[in-house]
């Protein structure tokens, strides 16, 4: 194996992108840590009582949604007081922390006058966001 003795160098949105994730990964992986602790050692009330779950491992999303009268999509946040939503705060961190990296590279991308990157950026917000929201239904949820 050839070894090079030039060091690659990040770019500087590359770098931005990363710390952002670096960070936003943390605070997640806190997150769920905590609210999980708190789940398990009951320190909140539950919407589905720990000792019921068992009997609705097996069901199908659609089923345990309607046996429950579970909220979908963002319906989640009217529950988060609630020990097993709180669990989704840290998730929903996690999956947001994409656009946020877009967002914050965007003006480098402008700087650099990077179009192609940056219409890439752009469409990727775009996209990321409007399948966050909910507006488009899929996958049978």
């Amino acid at each position: 194996m050839i070894m090079s003795s030039e060091k690659t160098q990040a770019s500087e949105e590359q770098v931005i992108y990363a710390n952002i994730l670096n960070i936003g990964m943390m605070i997640g992986f806190v997150i769920l840590t905590v609210t999980f602790l708190l789940y398990i050692f009951g320190a909140f009330n539950t919407f589905v009582p720990i000792d019921e779950l068992p009997k609705h491992w097996g069901k199908k999303v659609h089923q345990f949604n309607h046996d429950l009268h579970a909220p979908t999509g963002w319906g989640w946040l009217s529950l988060v007081a609630k020990g097993d939503y709180m669990n989704f705060v840290g998730i929903a961190i996690l999956a947001g922390l994409t656009i946020v990296c877009y967002l914050a590279i965007i003006p480098t991308l402008l700087k650099k006058k990077d179009t192609p990157y940056l219409i890439i950026a752009i469409v990727e917000v775009l996209v990321l966001t409007l399948a966050a929201s909910g507006i488009l239904k899929g996958g049978g949820h």
